[in-house]
């Protein structure tokens, strides 16, 4: 769900910020965020002392693709 709240989103976000939106704490979201970078589904874009997330193309599909499912199962 980090994926579909970070296309939703439309922009770079914070992972404290996402970790409450997909409701699970930081720790546990930097975790799975890592597991995404590896994957090439995410980016971290450094600013000074604060870390950006971003979808790369491939996990913006993936997160689109995540979304139709949701909507083919009827939950929105």
């Amino acid at each position: 769900m980090i994926l579909v709240a970070l296309r939703k989103g439309g922009k770079n976000r914070y992972g404290s910020v996402l970790a409450k939106e997909v409701d699970c704490t930081y720790s546990h979201a930097v975790k799975i965020l890592q597991e995404m970078e590896k994957a090439k589904l995410v980016i971290f874009e450094k600013k000074g002392r604060i870390k950006l997330i971003g979808l790369t193309e491939t996990g913006n599909k993936v997160a689109e693709y995540i979304e139709k499912i949701k909507q083919l199962l009827g939950n929105n």
